[in-house]
């Protein structure tokens, strides 16, 4: 169907009404191929940034769909995310991952769809189609189902895109000084930790209590003494949990057993870390020492209207706290609840994400936040008190040494990147005793706090402008956006269309 000889009746339309030539499948030819998968997008400028140069001889399975100026992919995988692109001339001809949905349409101005597929509308009734809790994704036919009013010329829908450029380009503008801020603002921060994890904010504690500062090996043998008290603890913990199971007629799971306690291992260059001199009194110690055995949250599907526990999703870690403003319910056993229950100084860490700078942010869970239970792509992370201080582990995760240990253990070219508990126990921490760590946090509390308020700032007039960009494309799609030429009709059901 070419756009001259789509129905001027039709108003309202699905993606199969429109779709009018079939994508090619037989993937790359000649040596070599432009491979655009879902890590080539970014999903917040909704382009294609990254697609990679590959020989045909190692093209990936899932190179298959050879692409068009014009075309709209729609990433099927996690909806939510809503990575989405438009093909450019640049990339005529390369091949796109079987991950895509790939709209294509003669009858359609390009950039009309590619818009309308960013709407609040368009992710939120994807996210009802999920199928799959562990790998969410949505099929063809729930892409192409889509249903949206169409302006009938392809002019109509030129005007329309051109007055969302126009709006969004000056909304854009202002989204870019703010980003520059927040980034100067990171590097700042950044530089404010590397200072604190290099002891040079203690330096004058440590100058003062030299006589009294433990040597590495006496710290190192502290952390194994008191590694083993905690285990000793929680195997009593343990013994008396059975116990009441058995008593109360072996309902719901049996306590799971405790691992055993294991020596600490010696860390040094070898393990591929650049590890840089440590000031006298501090140690290099794996997080797995320094904290329980982590758990992984819930996979249960959980809603807004339904349930009796609020669950902590991936959108609730935000800044270093929990944000329950967002908040989703499920139900649970008292097995589960025990299981998941988090506790004042607790850290949820998220552990799969499509950004990796993401991946390893944590929330420090405060006394308003233990009623809640936790999702499936978060971690707890429960610190040892005798060893760590739970606000020091916070900020030596959002050190750029810490950083760069997480995004190289996470990073993946398959567009979701991940960390298990095996790696975050793996982590590398310079370690102080548990004294300079107070005096440390006392010494950032005035800088980190305020680094923190202006960071909450920025977070929120760049959510703002999401609004606002969202308020844009809705009266853009609902005809309130430029005076139009055609009538809406409100028909429950798309016409049929005349070929």
């Amino acid at each position: 169907m070419s756009r001259e000889n789509l129905d001027a009746s039709q108003n309202f339309v699905t993606f199969d009404d429109i779709a009018d030539e079939l994508v090619d499948k037989t993937g790359p030819s000649g040596d070599e191929f432009l491979y655009v998968d879902i890590s080539s997008v970014d999903r917040e400028s909704k382009k294609i940034t990254e697609p990679k140069l590959l020989e045909s001889s190692t093209a990936p399975s899932r190179a298959k769909q050879r692409l068009k100026v014009g075309d709209v992919l729609i990433s099927m995988t996690r909806p939510n995310l809503n990575a989405v692109a438009l093909i450019t001339s640049d990339l005529d001809g390369s091949i796109g991952s079987t991950g895509f949905h790939v709209i294509r349409s003669g009858a359609v101005e390009p950039k009309f769809i590619y818009y309308l597929v960013q709407t609040r509308d368009f992710v939120e009734k994807m996210c009802e189609k999920v199928q799959g809790a562990l790998y969410p994704a949505v099929r063809p036919r729930d892409i192409n189902s889509y249903r949206f009013f169409l302006p009938s010329t392809a002019e109509e829908q030129r005007r329309i895109v051109a007055k969302i450029e126009a709006l969004l380009s000056e909304l854009d503008k202002g989204i870019e000084s703010l980003r520059t801020a927040r980034e100067q603002l990171k590097v700042y921060r950044q530089a404010v930790l590397k200072h604190a994890f290099e002891g040079k904010l203690t330096a004058h504690w440590r100058e003062q209590n030299k006589d009294k500062l433990e040597s590495p090996e006496q710290l190192l043998a502290r952390i194994q003494q008191e590694r083993e008290a905690r285990y000793q603890q929680q195997l009593e913990e343990w013994k008396a949990a059975v116990k009441a199971w058995e008593t109360g007629g072996k309902e719901g799971k049996k306590p799971g057993k405790l691992k055993s306690s294991s020596a600490l291992k010696e860390i040094s260059k070898k393990d591929g870390i650049d590890l840089p001199q440590l000031p006298i009194g501090w140690v290099y110690v794996r997080l797995g020492a320094l904290i329980d055995e982590p758990t992984y949250g819930t996979s249960k599907k959980c809603a807004y209207e339904s349930g009796d526990k609020g669950v902590l999703r991936i959108p609730n870690i935000s800044q270093g706290a929990v944000d329950s403003s967002d908040l989703k319910f499920a139900s649970f056993e008292q097995d589960e609840i025990r299981t998941l229950a988090l506790e004042k100084g607790d850290l949820l860490t998220i552990r799969s994400n499509g950004s990796v700078s993401l991946v390893g942010s944590c929330a420090l869970i405060t006394e308003k936040d233990t009623d809640f239970l936790f999702a499936g792509y978060l971690i707890r992370l429960r610190p040892n008190r005798a060893l760590v201080i739970p606000e020091f582990l916070l900020l030596a995760l959002s050190s750029h040494f810490l950083r760069r240990q997480i995004e190289s253990a996470a990073k993946s070219t398959s567009g979701v990147n991940n960390i298990n508990t095996g790696e975050i126990q793996g982590l590398v921490v310079p370690l102080p005793s548990i004294e300079e760590q107070g005096i440390m946090l006392q010494a950032l509390e005035a800088s980190v706090s305020n680094i923190s308020v202006a960071e909450h700032e920025f977070f929120f007039e760049i959510g703002k402008s999401e609004t606002l960009r969202q308020s844009i494309l809705k009266k853009a799609f609902s005809g309130q956006l430029i005076q139009q030429n055609f009538t809406i009709e409100n028909t429950s059901a798309p016409r049929e269309r005349k070929d």
